[in-house]
């Protein structure tokens, strides 16, 4: 199942053999001991007075019986080994779908972080062009202004000096206004000029902003969905995982049982034959010690596959490492005021619609659900007395006493339609992620702990 997974995401790598075969040879394995565990069908018709006592029948059946068993346990070796490189391989599968994961919650942050900035230059682009659109406005009205002017002077021309030399005077003070007014026309031309050529290059950057924001989101959407996909993969992978382990632990206690019962009854029966006590003695242990060993594999396999797994580093030796678990803009921070008399217990970031969150650290998860207002609340045990709490969520995809490793998705940010308590908090429309690190019950300031570069772009 989990290779069948895995193969629809990732053309390039090797096909995984499946749990199926795995427990269809197991199933025919455990079938083949129930079988020669069952009576003999029958004696042959003994001639007329050589019918053997019924205590020499029983036993010589039992030792059929027991010969069958040890003949089945000897033929299993092969299939045993088989199992165990089945269950290697589902481990090894699952750590590549984690590792996947990861990468790509990874990949659909940068998207966001992408469309976010975007979203920034188209904004600052569109107030560039209200002023450079309300600049021409302005250098439009004063060139009418002064087409007007020069209007009405060629509807009462100055006179002509050597016509009327006596009107020296006006002739002067027309050449005067002229002299001052094509300047400044020839001053606004040019800046009309230069407002329209400045108004076409923004109207041209905003266009192939528009585009590139296009292209980013459909790119969001496709990793989104292949993010998706990957999650439930992993659901349907642990799912099977443990349903066939399950069932694998079932047949090896049926086993043992089943070996148990008989090595009983030889018991009883050599009991009454001393003769042959020291056959029937070595063939028990033989049994008791293969059917032992088949169980404990059996278990050791399934509490290795459902052992919890371990932080790679202690929380203290990751301090200026751990990353943001969402792209976003922080709006507050911690020791901020809270608006209330009191002061911020925790961070606040606020994000896209949608976006992903993403473990920040290690750890087990200790709670995972709704909580009051706050939306889907999250708490993970990093070890050592520290715990990370993520609020406000629409979704979340992990369950208490799952463990999570650093970046993989554990949830999503609703639309903003809803009102959760970390949004109105801060008074803020979009969806909000509250973020708070405690240590032993108390809150602290988790900045230390940021990752820089991952602070400094959610700070701008």
């Amino acid at each position: 199942m989990t290779a069948a997974i895995l193969a629809r995401f990732d053309a390039h790598d090797r096909p995984m053999s499946s749990f199926g075969r795995k427990l269809r040879r197991f199933g025919l394995y455990a079938a083949a001991l129930g079988a020669v565990a069952h009576p003999l069908a029958a004696f042959a018709d003994p001639a007329p007075g050589d019918v053997p006592p019924p205590e020499q029948m029983q036993r010589a059946q039992k030792e059929i019986e027991l010969r069958g068993v040890e003949d089945t346990i000897r033929a299993s070796d092969e299939q045993r080994r088989a199992i165990e490189a089945e269950i290697e391989s589902v481990r090894a599968d699952r750590a590549r779908l984690t590792a996947a994961l990861i990468d790509t919650t990874a990949k659909v942050q940068d998207s966001e972080r992408g469309i976010a900035s975007a979203d920034e230059r188209l904004k600052t682009l569109n107030a560039e062009a209200d002023s450079a659109a309300s600049s021409l406005d302005k250098r439009r009205d004063a060139i009418a202004e002064l087409l007007a002017a020069l209007q009405r002077m060629g509807a009462d021309p100055p006179p002509a000096i050597l016509v009327k030399p006596g009107d020296m005077a006006e002739a002067v003070r027309a050449a005067s206004v002229l002299g001052a007014i094509i300047p400044e026309l020839k001053s606004e031309t040019e800046r009309l000029a230069h407002d329209i050529d400045s108004l076409k290059k923004t109207r041209d950057a905003i266009a192939a902003e528009r585009v590139g924001l296009a292209q980013k989101t459909a790119a969001l959407a496709l990793e989104k969905a292949r993010l998706s996909a990957f999650i439930d993969a992993r659901r349907d992978s642990l799912a099977t995982a443990e349903g066939a382990l399950g069932a694998q632990q079932q047949r090896a206690a049926d086993l043992a049982r089943q070996a148990s019962s008989l090595k009983d009854l030889i018991a009883r029966l050599d009991a009454a034959e001393n003769q042959r006590k020291a056959a029937a003695e070595a063939a028990r242990a033989a049994e008791a010690r293969v059917a032992h060993q088949i169980l404990v594999k059996a278990e050791d396999a399934q509490k290795q596959e459902s052992a919890r797994l371990a932080p790679e580093f202690a929380f203290t030796d990751v301090k200026g490492r751990v990353p943001l678990p969402v792209a976003g803009s922080i709006l507050k921070t911690f020791g901020d005021s809270d608006g209330l008399g009191g002061t911020e217990h925790g961070v606040s970031v606020a994000t896209l619609a949608g976006a992903v969150v993403s473990a920040p650290t290690d750890g087990s998860i200790v709670y995972s659900g709704p909580y009051r207002t706050y939306g889907q609340l999250l708490i993970i045990n990093a070890g050592g007395g520290y715990y990370m709490l993520l609020a406000g969520m629409d979704r979340i995809n992990v369950t208490s006493g799952e463990f999570v490793l650093t970046g993989e998705p554990v949830g999503a940010m609703g639309d903003g339609s809803v009102r959760m308590a970390a949004a109105a908090a801060v008074g803020a429309a979009q969806p909000v992620l509250y973020i708070e690190l405690r240590k032993d019950g108390t809150a602290i300031d988790p900045g230390p702990w940021w990752a820089k570069a991952g602070i400094e772009k959610a700070r701008g």
